[in-house]
């Protein structure tokens, strides 16, 4: 006669160190959680062919539950449940359900992803950041006296791309605003084209711009997750072959917050993991601002735990780290402190935080030039170049301002004045061509707007 069941949870949780006691009058005992498994098979065989005493440990089937709870177990043997509640052990099967099985990409997409990232940083070569919004690409074109309209914009771009194609040998990547991927010179030829035609990797922008984080100290976080799959599929089938994503932390008396350090660092790899599935490397952008009054060391720590976080949800999303770059700032001081470091100071701190925190298997660093002038972010680059120490990534440049703005002010938005700025590209290009080699010399290559400042407040773009 079966034995009386008594009154039972209709969940089991098991925490750690709790006490499980059976309800069956022949099984009533207690087991901590290290006997649990031993337990519930012992159980299990023994009431196989009971489904009320399999119901009070598991609850009643999916459909009658509001919230079933899952248990499982970690022992090799198996249970012979032949109940709508079986349970398939932990094996070494990798179809069984455990925590740390996962698929990378295919081979071939892997092939192509390394391929890729690895072409981008080649020795001697940079990416051109020229995905400036048209909010940001207004300001720019007011500097020089032009209205921002979508022409103005486009021959601004125009004049970049149409650079003579020796280009090449510095610029491996340009990335590209969604409005730019799409336009084309005055004769008709598509800007993807005349990239390809200087042997230049396009990509693109895929973030949509940043937006407070609640319950924050003026923090933020970064969207466009909604529809970035889909996204990205378009633009892999119209040329593109990496994209950027950029976060922003900021540096002050309690942040960067623990909220903003996770946010920032899952958004990233979730937008890491959907570029890989579409056949984009993603450059992954941490940005900590140099906003602030903080000194080197203060910038060192804090950028080596955003790291830190980073590379942690890369690793929860199972990103392909070979098919991916980091775009970091520089760690400097901040922009307020009383202090200048020199050159070495800051390559030295860039270079520590990098081996402290960023796995061997990524391909390359290309540093954002964060507000300094187009000589310092020259200089700074080659003296992380020059720094001795263990650096097995490539270490090169992913630059917006730092080489652009001696050719605006060269161009001026004047048609007679465009081989003029197409110079300076050439010369700031080589420049960081060098200090990514740890070749440049200081001061060797001069340009219009070398030592003017770029820092923007908050910079947003």
């Amino acid at each position: 006669m079966r034995k009386t069941l008594s009154a039972a949870p209709r969940f089991l949780s098991f925490d750690s160190a709790i006490l499980y006691r059976a309800v069956t009058a022949d099984a009533r005992k207690s087991v901590c959680c290290s006997g649990v498994t031993a337990f519930l098979n012992g159980f299990l065989h023994k009431n196989s062919s009971d489904s009320s005493a399999v119901e009070v440990l598991f609850g009643p089937k999916p459909s009658d539950l509001v919230r079933p709870l899952p248990i499982v177990l970690t022992s090799p043997r198996s249970v012979p449940i032949g109940s709508a509640h079986h349970f398939t052990p932990k094996t070494t099967n990798p179809a069984s359900p455990m925590t740390t099985y996962f698929s990378y990409p295919d081979p071939c997409l892997q092939d192509e992803l390394r391929r890729i990232a690895n072409a981008i940083v080649a020795p001697g070569k940079g990416i051109l950041a020229a995905d400036e919004s048209v909010g940001t690409m207004g300001k720019r074109l007011q500097g020089i006296g032009l209205e921002n309209t979508e022409d103005n914009r486009r021959k601004y771009r125009q004049l970049l791309f149409t650079t003579d194609k020796k280009i090449g040998e510095y610029i491996s990547g340009v990335i590209l605003f969604h409005e730019t991927l799409y336009q084309k010179t005055d004769d008709g030829t598509p800007f993807v084209e005349l990239l390809k035609e200087r042997g230049i990797i396009p990509g693109i922008k895929v973030d949509t711009g940043v937006v407070p984080l609640m319950g924050s100290e003026e923090e933020g976080t970064t969207q466009g997750l909604d529809d970035l799959g889909k996204r990205c599929a378009q633009y892999k089938k119209d040329g593109c072959h990496f994209a950027k994503w950029r976060c922003v932390l900021k540096i002050g008396k309690n942040t960067p917050s623990y909220q903003a350090m996770l946010e920032n660092a899952n958004v990233l790899a979730r937008y890491a993991s959907i570029c890989q599935m579409n056949g984009l490397v993603p450059i992954v952008e941490p940005e900590v601002l140099p906003d602030g009054e903080h000194d080197l060391d203060r910038a060192q720590k804090v950028t080596e735990v955003v790291l830190a976080f980073v590379y942690k949800a890369l690793s929860d999303h199972h990103v392909f780290l070979e098919g991916t770059l980091l775009k970091p700032n520089m760690v400097t001081g901040g922009m307020g402190y009383s202090c200048k470091y020199a050159p070495a100071d800051i390559g030295k701190a860039t270079v520590t935080a990098l081996q402290r925190t960023v796995p061997a298997a990524v391909p390359g660093v290309t540093f954002l030039s964060g507000g300094q002038s187009e000589e310092e972010a020259t200089v700074n680059l080659d003296a992380i170049n020059k720094c001795e120490g263990k650096k097995p990534w490539a270490l090169t440049f992913s630059y917006g301002r730092a080489l652009q703005a001696s050719v605006l002010r060269a161009w001026g938005g004047k048609d007679e004045n465009v081989a003029a700025g197409q110079q300076e590209l050439l010369k700031r290009a080589k420049a960081n061509a060098l200090a990514c080699q740890g070749k440049y010399t200081a001061g060797s290559i001069q340009s219009s707007a070398g030592t003017q400042g770029l820092f923007v407040k908050n910079h947003a773009y």
